[in-house]
């Protein structure tokens, strides 16, 4: 029996290293192939599993029971889940919320993705936290791990890989009333600030709060080029989070140089490493990234200390910076670059997640900061 009762059979997590962690599976089969690395939270789960810049990761929970308050409908950040599998400690199969429509167990097995429980999650994750995060696979084909460690090694990983493409929406599209719509929705006149958003990504709550701030919102593919978006007439450029390297994404990085100076632009997370290769900037991977919503940031222009959401494995080089760009946040456990501005440029951008989902809200005032610096860049601005 699993540690809840309702496992259904063996499951193995093997790293790239050779160790091999065994439990149960709680929802889906078959073998599944990613990134291992672990998140902090005590909640959020449901925002974890819809981000897509999990995008072909495993996902280790620290908190050791997950699956309390179930699935609900508001909770999402994307139309489906983009990890790969889901580790715990132990799961919760019957959850208690007022707002839950389903198991997390269920929700797994509806996206054909895994979840395993009784994984030694402490272990697991000091030995990612030692040795950085690894390639692994999840199986319940647990006779054979000789041949799963073969197939590991081979799996190529993210780094130099193009993840984005996988993630991005087809075609643009506007962000109203909580819903993407056609554009044909889009009204004549422009009577509100219009962002264009460079889809990498993009977790629907920085488009809610995009909507909320009074923003007309254009959502575009991480493809679109620099003529087609300006063709929006728009008044900012927001570039989202997203998924794996951001060192291969040379078009998009393109994109931006072309746009910086012409109009305001926002960076978060992916973005923020965007519009730093466009700086001339360059990116590495951390050892095993930050994931979680507890990481504190010191903000070095007002000298206050923010609780932020983050979810990244990559980091723009704070040496490799221009001269005429300023640092404006750090991160206070391990002093990478969390910030930084242009201001010639009208740019700036986040490491972390100003939109929260899950996780404080200690930064949304970055929102209202992009609005100001909209304001002042159009002609009938303050």
């Amino acid at each position: 029996m699993g540690l809840t009762g309702n496992s259904t059979g063996p499951a193995v997590l093997v790293l790239e290293d050779g160790t091999v962690y065994r439990g149960r599976v709680f929802a889906g089969e078959g073998s599944r192939f990613g990134e291992v690395v672990f998140n902090t939270g005590m909640t959020g789960y449901q925002e974890c599993l819809t981000d897509p810049s999990y995008r072909e990761q495993i996902l280790v929970m620290t908190y050791p029971l997950i699956g309390n308050y179930g699935i609900n409908d508001e909770d999402v950040e994307s139309a489906g889940i983009h990890l790969e599998c889901l580790v715990v400690r132990e799961y919760q199969p019957f959850p208690s919320n007022h707002r839950s429509r389903k198991s997390l167990a269920a929700y797994l097995q509806e996206n054909g993705r895994i979840g395993i429980e009784g994984v030694d999650t402490r272990a697991l994750t000091r030995r990612i936290r030692t040795m950085g995060a690894m390639r692994g696979v999840v199986s319940t084909d647990t006779g054979d791990i000789r041949g799963l460690l073969d197939a590991v090694r081979a799996y190529p990983g993210l780094v130099g890989r193009d993840i984005v493409q996988g993630v991005t929406c087809d075609a643009p599209c506007i962000w109203k009333g909580n819903a993407r719509m056609p554009l044909d929705a889009m009204p004549e006149k422009k009577d509100r600030p219009r962002v264009v958003v460079m889809d990498c990504g993009v977790k629907l709550n920085i488009l809610r709060m995009l909507e909320a701030q009074g923003c007309e919102v254009v959502v575009v593919p991480a493809a679109t080029g620099p003529h087609d978006v300006l063709a929006f007439e728009p008044d900012g450029l927001l570039l989202s989070n997203g998924p794996g390297d951001p060192a291969p994404l040379t078009c998009l990085v393109d994109t931006v140089r072309e746009l910086l100076g012409r109009l305001p632009v926002f960076g978060i997370c992916l973005g923020h490493q965007i519009l730093g290769q466009a700086l001339g900037a360059r990116t590495a991977k951390l050892k095993f990234g930050h994931h979680g919503i507890n990481q504190p940031v010191k903000n070095l222009i007002t000298g206050r200390v923010e609780i932020s959401s983050q979810n990244h494995g990559f980091v723009v080089l704070r040496e490799t910076l221009p001269r005429d760009t300023q640092v404006t946040h750090i991160n206070l456990n391990d002093g990478t670059l969390e910030g930084f501005r242009a201001p010639d440029l009208k740019a700036f951008s986040v490491q972390y997640h100003p939109e929260a989902a899950p996780g404080p809200r200690d930064a949304g005032y970055l929102f209202r900061e992009f609005m100001e610096l909209m304001e002042r860049h159009t002609p009938n601005g303050a």
